[in-house]
């Protein structure tokens, strides 16, 4: 493998997928998709149904993901999860003999949150990478919701749940989006003055969205998440926090 190609498909619906996105699954010479276990078929199912609706004729070939050690401290056990994949890639592309640059399909943008860059830095030899940019959680959010990522000369803090609840409301923010959240972590802040906007499934036809006031829109948007991942057996979601400024 000379080239790998790793191409962002927005949040799930097949019209997020850019015109150069569409193009570069149509010229790979092979495409990997991930199989992520038990319940969660749907998710290797929208990928098959991008590359139907882009028109890619290359081979598809699916491998199984590994799952992540929880009895590692955290850090270990990304790192040695970030190994088997990119193991399993290298495998995997062994095997089909491919001749042609292999595309992989990104969740969202390659570049915010995602690790399959780091992932492919571990590939040897090394591929020349090319990123094709995907419309982010972040912006199908804000679409979503009809809002605007940042206030007037106002900054935006982007973090993971993981730090809003060790490290509390980032110092002197305004607006916090956040990404990789399992736990609903707002819940460990101090809900007065904050307003939450969350969102899940985006841009697809199961998308449910709330906001409101964190007190209020909290607690139902707890139930509503957990309600949600038990029906489809995995759910991915954001939200955006803002401060009530007074001026």
């Amino acid at each position: 493998m000379r080239e790998l190609w790793l191409v962002g498909i927005g949040t799930g619906n097949p019209d997020h997928l850019t015109l150069e996105g569409r193009r570069a699954l149509r010229e790979a010479a092979l495409v990997l998709v991930p199989r992520k276990g038990s319940g969660k078929d749907d998710l290797a199912d929208l990928r098959h149904a991008i590359l139907e609706s882009a028109g890619a004729s290359a081979p598809v070939v699916e491998f199984d993901m590994p799952v992540r050690d929880e009895t590692l401290p955290y850090l270990d056990r990304v790192y040695r999860w970030h190994e088997e994949i990119a193991h399993r890639w290298s495998d995997t592309i062994a095997r089909n003999d491919v001749e042609g640059p292999v595309a992989l399909l990104v969740w969202g943008d390659p570049g915010l949150y995602d690790s399959t860059l780091r992932i492919a830095e571990r590939l040897t030899p090394a591929p020349r990478i090319r990123v094709v940019p995907g419309i982010s959680a972040l912006q199908a959010l804000t679409a979503a919701h009809a809002i605007p990522f940042n206030m007037v000369n106002g900054a935006v803090t982007v973090t993971t749940g993981r730090r809003l609840r060790d490290h509390g409301w980032p110092d002197n923010a305004e607006s916090v989006a956040i990404m990789l959240d399992g736990e609903c972590s707002f819940r460990t802040l101090c809900a007065e003055g904050l307003t939450i906007w969350w969102g899940a499934f985006l841009g697809m036809a199961e998308q449910v969205l709330d906001f409101g006031p964190l007190d209020q829109a909290g607690p139902r948007i707890v139930e509503t998440r957990a309600a949600a991942r038990a029906r489809h057996g995995w759910i991915m979601d954001t939200y955006l926090l803002r401060r009530e400024i007074r001026r």
